[in-house]
């Protein structure tokens, strides 16, 4: 059996000498064959040179690395399709995906699993970052198409026919949470303490975890344009109630001033709506302008890593 393991990594110089010390002598005791693919996505620091330091000292070793910048999705794209495992594992870079967990996932995976999933505890985090990661599993679990579970991230095996049905979803919008959720199979979870990281600050901002999130509602369903609709339809009843109102006060009381303020509020309310459905449709729009445009995900400035699934290209061409 070959296993492969994925590794993401951006600007992570500080630690990425460790990680492949920790990760190869965890592995030194697996009954088979291994290979580390890492995919440096546009790291602006020395995480190339490093990488191709690993590369020339360890034949098990495999680095792709980006044009510039790409995104998280695009480098684990990159790195299951450099992967020849029969087996892969997604991992970060920073050591809070412990790689003694590996073992586990292997023996799992060897009772015919073909996704195991670590699934970290929030052992340590902040009271607001879980009581928000709870409120927000709650809500988007009630308007996408899959499940998705609190606290399970990128940390799995991913068994090789897994691998390829992952490769066969070709879009450009990626949201791996909900694609791994959605192409299904056996798949089991275990939990571990969250791990403290050992270098640096971690690259997911309130911003880019709020991009995220909206992301994982807007990629698998179409329930929010589903609920614009409905909203349109209670406002336009609620209107026509209020018309018929106006209409009955004037016919019992006579015709009284217009209230301002109640024209103001009104007024101000239906804006907000409209423009908050107006961004709403636009956010599909463009994901279907990105779509449309067949980019390639990413862009490969230096590798030494030879491509083992089909490329998006080829199967375009199909």
């Amino acid at each position: 059996m070959l296993l492969s393991i994925v590794v993401p990594c951006f600007n992570e110089e500080e630690i990425i000498g460790r990680f492949h010390d920790h990760v190869t002598k965890e592995l030194s005791r697996f009954d088979g064959e291994f290979e580390i693919v890492y995919v440096d996505d546009g790291s602006r620091d020395r995480t190339l040179p490093l990488l191709e330091g690993i590369a020339a000292g360890d034949p098990r070793a495999r680095y792709v690395s980006f044009s510039r910048n790409f995104g998280k999705e695009a480098a684990m794209l990159a790195g299951l399709r450099h992967a020849a495992g029969d087996a892969v594992v997604i991992m970060d870079a920073d050591l809070q995906h412990p790689p003694e967990l590996v073992h586990r996932m292997v023996a799992l995976h060897a009772e015919g699993y073909d996704q195991v999933i670590a699934r970290r505890t929030r052992t340590g985090d902040r009271v607001t970052r879980t009581l928000t990661a709870r409120a927000y599993y709650w809500a988007i679990n009630r308007l996408v198409d899959v499940e998705l579970v609190d606290g399970v991230g990128d940390f799995r095996l991913l068994s090789r026919r897994t691998v390829d049905s992952i490769l066969e979803l070709t879009e450009y919008n990626r949201f791996s949470k909900g694609l791994f959720a959605w192409v299904g199979f056996r798949t089991t979870t275990f939990e571990y303490e969250n791990a403290v990281r050992e270098q640096g600050r971690s690259k997911w901002t309130f911003g880019k975890l709020l991009n995220y999130g909206l992301d994982g509602l807007l990629s698998f369903n179409n329930k929010p344009l589903r609920a614009a609709v409905y909203l349109g339809m209670i406002l336009v009843a609620v209107a026509f109630a209020y018309a018929a109102w106006i209409v009955g006060v004037a016919l019992v009381n006579g015709v009284e001033t217009p209230g301002y303020v109640t024209l103001l509020v009104t007024v101000t309310a239906l804006a907000g709506v409209q423009m908050v459905m107006l961004g709403l449709v636009g956010e599909y729009v463009g994901r279907i302008y990105y779509e449309v445009k067949r980019r390639p995900h990413y862009l490969v400035k230096a590798t030494n890593a030879r491509v083992t699934a089909t490329s998006h290209e080829e199967l375009v061409r199909r």
